[in-house]
C-alpha cells in the first residue's frame, strides 16, 4: 500500500498513513496543531469522526495540554513545551498562526508564524510506503531583517512531540548502561510527571540511547500494541516522556540539553534532526522488526551489502605495532576466512603509548619506514580488505598538532583542561578544525589503499568553551555534530569504496543519525560472551544485526576474566557482524581449525542474520536458554542461534518453538539432514542438541524443502 497524506480542508485534518498505521493531525480554531490519533490506519472519514468527541475539560486545566503535536510554550499549558524561545524584549510565550501548507505523496510541511514577533516554525513530516515509521523535524526561522529586531534565543526546539493515545496503563521501555555495559533493557511503569532521558556528554553516550517504547503494560515479545520513537542525533540529546494526571502521555524528542540555548539573529534558521516514530502491533518483536526494516531500507548508506568477517589487531598487540607483527596476524586471520583486516591504535606519529601522538595522522617512521603500503599490499595479497583505526576528533597534549594549535580544543581560558585517557577534544565546530580533519583524512585515504576506517571517539566533552567564536559559542554543541556529519559525507563521496565503523569507547555513539553515514557500529568494549547476550538483546530492540559489530576474543576474557568455550564465544558473536579480536599467535592449532569451521558456518547463514527478519525466541532474562531466529525475507531459510548458561538437575533441554515458518512446509537441517514439519516446529519446537556442560551453544540452519 503506497504512502498517503490525505487532507480534509473542511475539518482542517491531515491523515498521514503508512501500510497499517496512521497519524492524524488537526488544526483547532486557535491554529493549535493537535495529535488527534496515532494507531491503526484510518480513512479521512474515520479520522473526522474523532472530532465529534468532546475534549475533556477540568478547572485550571487547558484541554489541549498533552494533546498538541506542535507544543509551543504559552497559555495555560504547564507541562513540557517542545518549542521554547525568549524574544529580545524578554517575552517567552509563543502564539502561532498557521500560514501555509506544502504537500506531496509522502511529505507534509505546515508553516506557522508568531502573531507578533518575526519567527516562523515549519513542522516537517515524511511517511514511507513499506514501513509504519514516520519522520518529523522542525525548522525555526528568524524572519526579521534588521538588527533592531534583535536575536531570538531558542531555549528548546524538540524535533517532535508524539501524542500517545489513551491506554489502560503505561509502561516505558528504554535502555541504560555505562562503559562496558551498554544497552541494558529496562521496562518499568511510567510515573506521573516528566521522565527525562538524556545525554549531556556531547555524544549519544553509553548511559542511555535516544529511543523509547510505550505500551499498556501487557505487551509481550510477539503480542500487543507498541508506540515507539527515536532521535537521529549523535550529540547531546533529551527525550521527555510526560504523563499528566489526565492520563495523557506525550514523548518529546530533541537535540541539546539544558542550559544550552541557540541564538537566532535576523535571517538565521535552526533545523532540528529527525525524530522518527512507529505504531506497531505484534509486540516488542514486531516493533523491533519495523525499526530494523526502516533502518536497513531508509537510513544505512549501503543497506544491501553483507558486512565482511573482520579481524582487529588491538587485543593481540595493543601499541606494540610493526609491519612484521601485523603481517603475521594477517596471515593467521586469512587462514580463518577473515575478509577484512583492521590495524588498530599505535601506527601513527609518536603513538607508542596512550599519552602521545593523537592528532598526528602520519605513519610512525620507525615502525613503518616505507609507509603503510607494504602492509596494505600484503593484506590485499592475502585476499582481505584493509582497515585502519583513527580517532580524528581527539588530540594528546603531547602531539605536534596540539603544540601548533592549543586553541583548537574545547576550553575556557579561566578553567583547567581536563584530560581523560590523556586526551582533549578538538573543537570540530570550528571551520578550520573541520577543514584540517577532512584534508588530513582525505590525504591518508588518497595515498593509501584503505578500505575501512574504525572511527573512534573515546571521551565526552568537558570545558565546552569556544573563546574566540565569532558568534554564539554554545553553537559548538550542535556544530560539532553537523561538521562531523559533513566530514564523513565528504569523505564517502570522495572515496566511494570506503566503509566506516562508528566506535566511541564501545557503544557511546549509536543512533540513527550516525547510522546514516556509517556501515556498522562497535557495540561495546566488553567482549565477554555472557555479558554480550544482555548487551545484544537491548541493542536489538531498535537496531538490526546488520550493524552490530561482535567480536570473538581470548579466554579468559581480557575484561572480565571469565573463561568460555570457543564455540560459545563464536555463536554469541554470530548474532551480528562477526569479528575476531583475539591474539591468534596464542591460539592452538585445534582452536584455529575450529575457528575456521565456525567462520565458514557463519558465512553460510550471514545473509539471514544480516538481512533476515529477527525473532527473539528467548531472552537472556527468561532463564538459562537464550535464542534468536533469523528468517530469510522469502521464508525459505532460517538460522537459529541458541546458548545455554547451565543445565540444572540433569534436565534435558526443552524443544524451542520457532516463529513465522510456513506451517504446511518442511524444513531440513542443513547440518544433520533431519527433516521437520513447519507446524511441528511452530507448536512443539526445534529439538536442541546442546552439549551437556555449562555454557553450551549451537547454530541451526534450516532450509525449506519445497
Amino acid at each position: 500500500m503506497p504512502p498517503h497524506i490525505a487532507h480534509d480542508p473542511d475539518h482542517r485534518l491531515w491523515v498521514l498513513s503508512g501500510p497499517t498505521s496512521s497519524y492524524v493531525l488537526h488544526l483547532d480554531d486557535e491554529d493549535r496543531l493537535r495529535g488527534l490519533h496515532w494507531g491503526r490506519r484510518l480513512t479521512p472519514e474515520q479520522a473526522a469522526s474523532l472530532l465529534e468527541r468532546p475534549l475533556p475539560r477540568r478547572q485550571f486545566e487547558d484541554p489541549t495540554d498533552g494533546a498538541l503535536a506542535l507544543d509551543a510554550a504559552g497559555g495555560m499549558r504547564y507541562g513540557h513545551a517542545a518549542v521554547q524561545v525568549r524574544f529580545a524584549d524578554g517575552v517567552r510565550d509563543l502564539e502561532l498562526n498557521w500560514t501555509a501548507e506544502s504537500r506531496t505523496d509522502d511529505t507534509l510541511v505546515l508553516t506557522f508564524a508568531d502573531r507578533h514577533y518575526p519567527l516562523t516554525v515549519e513542522a516537517h513530516f515524511k511517511v514511507y510506503a513499506d514501513t509504519g515509521v514516520l519522520e518529523r523535524h522542525l525548522v525555526l526561522r528568524h524572519t526579521g531583517t534588521e538588527a533592531a529586531d534583535g536575536p531570538v534565543t531558542v531555549v528548546r526546539a524538540d524535533s517532535a512531540t508524539w501524542t500517545v493515545p489513551r491506554l489502560n496503563g503505561y509502561r516505558l521501555s528504554q535502555v541504560h548502561g555505562q562503559w562496558g555495559a551498554e544497552t541494558q533493557l529496562s521496562r518499568t511503569e511510567l510515573p506521573y510527571g516528566e521522565t527525562v532521558l538524556s545525554s549531556r556528554r556531547g555524544t549519544t553516550s553509553h548511559h542511555a540511547n535516544p529511543w523509547v517504547m510505550l505500551d499498556d503494560g501487557t505487551a509481550t515479545e510477539e503480542h500487543g500494541r507498541v508506540h515507539s520513537c527515536a532521535l537521529a542525533w549523535s550529540g547531546s540529546w533529551q527525550l521527555t516522556v510526560q504523563r499528566l494526571p489526565t492520563e495523557r502521555v506525550t514523548v518529546s524528542a530533541g537535540f541539546g540539553h539544558a542550559p544550552i540555548t541557540w541564538q537566532l539573529p535576523p535571517g538565521a534558521e535552526l533545523r532540528t534532526p529527525v525524530s522518527a516514530a512507529a505504531y506497531t502491533e505484534g509486540g516488542f518483536g514486531g516493533a523491533s522488526r519495523a525499526w530494523h526494516r526502516y533502518l536497513l531500507d531508509h537510513v544505512l548508506p549501503h543497506p544491501g551489502e553483507l558486512r565482511p568477517v573482520l579481524y582487529n589487531s588491538w587485543e593481540a598487540t595493543e601499541f606494540d605495532v610493526s609491519v612484521e607483527g601485523q603481517s603475521a596476524l594477517a596471515e593467521r586471520a586469512a587462514g580463518l576466512g577473515v575478509e577484512l583486516f583492521v590495524m588498530d591504535d599505535g601506527w601513527f606519529g609518536s603513538r607508542t603509548h596512550d599519552a602521545a601522538g593523537l592528532g598526528d595522522w602520519t605513519p610512525n617512521a620507525e615502525r613503518f619506514p616505507d609507509g603503510l603500503g607494504p602492509l596494505i599490499d600484503r593484506v590485499h595479497e592475502l585476499g582481505m580488505r584493509f582497515g585502519l583505526w583513527v580517532e580524528p576528533e581527539m588530540v594528546n597534549p603531547d602531539s605536534d598538532l596540539y603544540r601548533a594549535h592549543p586553541d583548537w580544543v574545547l576550553h575556557h581560558p579561566t578553567r583547567r583542561r581536563t584530560e581523560h585517557r590523556n586526551q582533549l577534544v578538538l573543537n570540530l565546530a570550528r571551520p578550520d578544525v573541520a577543514a584540517w580533519m577532512y584534508d588530513r583524512l582525505d590525504e591518508l585515504l588518497t595515498k593509501n589503499d584503505i578500505d575501512f576506517l574504525k572511527w573512534d571517539f573515546n571521551r565526552p566533552f568537558t570545558e565546552a568553551g569556544w573563546p574566540d567564536a565569532e558568534s554564539d559559542p554554545e553553537a559548538l554543541w550542535t556544530e560539532h555534530v553537523h561538521n562531523l556529519y559533513a566530514v564523513i559525507d565528504r569523505l564517502r563521496t570522495a572515496h566511494p569504496h570506503l566503509r566506516i565503523e562508528s566506535c566511541s569507547s564501545g557503544g557511546a555513539r549509536l543512533d540513527p543519525g550516525i547510522l546514516a553515514r556509517t556501515d556498522q557500529v562497535w557495540t561495546s568494549d566488553n567482549t565477554d560472551a555472557l555479558d554480550r547476550l544482555d548487551i545484544q538483546h537491548g541493542f536489538s530492540q531498535l537496531y538490526p544485526a546488520r550493524v552490530m559489530g561482535a567480536w570473538v576474543t581470548d579466554s579468559p576474557n581480557p575484561y572480565t576474566g571469565r573463561s568460555l568455550p570457543l564455540d560459545f564465544r563464536f555463536h554469541v558473536a554470530m548474532a551480528g557482524v562477526l569479528a575476531i579480536g583475539g591474539d591468534l599467535a596464542r591460539w592452538s592449532a585445534a582452536e584455529l581449525a575450529r575457528a575456521a569451521e565456525l567462520v565458514a558456518a557463519y558465512k553460510r547463514v550471514r545473509p539471514l542474520v544480516q538481512h533476515g527478519r529477527q525473532y527473539r525466541l528467548s531472552s537472556p532474562g527468561d532463564g538459562e536458554l537464550s535464542a534468536v531466529q533469523y528468517l530469510a525475507p522469502d521464508g525459505t531459510e532460517a538460522a537459529v542461534l541458541v546458548t545455554r548458561r547451565a543445565r540444572r538437575f540433569g534436565h534435558a533441554d526443552p524443544a524451542l518453538p520457532l516463529r513465522a515458518l510456513a506451517p504446511d512446509a518442511r524444513y531440513r537441517d542443513a547440518d544433520t539432514g533431519a527433516l521437520h514439519h513447519g507446524a511441528v516446529l511452530l507448536s512443539h519446537g526445534l529439538p536442541l542438541r546442546l552439549a551437556p556442560q555449562d555454557n553450551a551453544s549451537a547454530l541451526f540452519h534450516l532450509v525449506r524443502e519445497d
